[in-house]
């Protein structure tokens, strides 16, 4: 099948004839326009996507909605440094009581090397032996 034989590429008398008319009615709106001395403009429709456009108001909330967001993401964020902030002083402070008591156990353990028993390791015996007997 050749291009001419196709009938969405044929060309008919009568579609030929319509598109006269058409360039016809075109001049005569372009000679009665230049009798006015004021160019007639086809306004062209401008072609855009389907669908619903948003209106003012949905962009409105839609950057209410935005900020919202934002307020609520900073917050977020806010509160798991302190929870990390707050970890950490906790941590630091065991760390800290652990130390002292290592350095306690090290007093203790070069005093037994010396041949003294110290008077708090004798406490601390008495009172682990005592919460064994119960």
């Amino acid at each position: 099948m050749t291009r001419e034989d196709h009938p969405k590429y044929s060309i008919d008398a009568m579609d030929v004839d319509d598109q006269d008319e058409s360039v016809k009615k075109l001049q005569t709106e372009l000679e009665v326009g230049d009798t006015d001395k004021s160019p007639t403009v086809e306004k062209t429709k401008k072609v855009t996507k389907r669908g619903r456009r948003p209106s003012q108001i949905d962009q409105k909330l839609k950057l209410e909605r935005s900020r919202q967001s934002a307020r609520e993401c900073r917050a977020r964020k806010k509160q798991r440094y302190q929870y990390l902030d707050d970890m950490v002083a906790n941590k630091e402070r065991a760390i800290y009581t652990l130390r002292e008591e290592l350095e306690l156990y090290k007093k203790w353990c070069l005093s037994i090397d010396r041949g003294v028993i110290p008077a708090e390791l004798e406490k601390s015996l008495q009172s682990t032996s005592s919460q064994k007997d119960e």
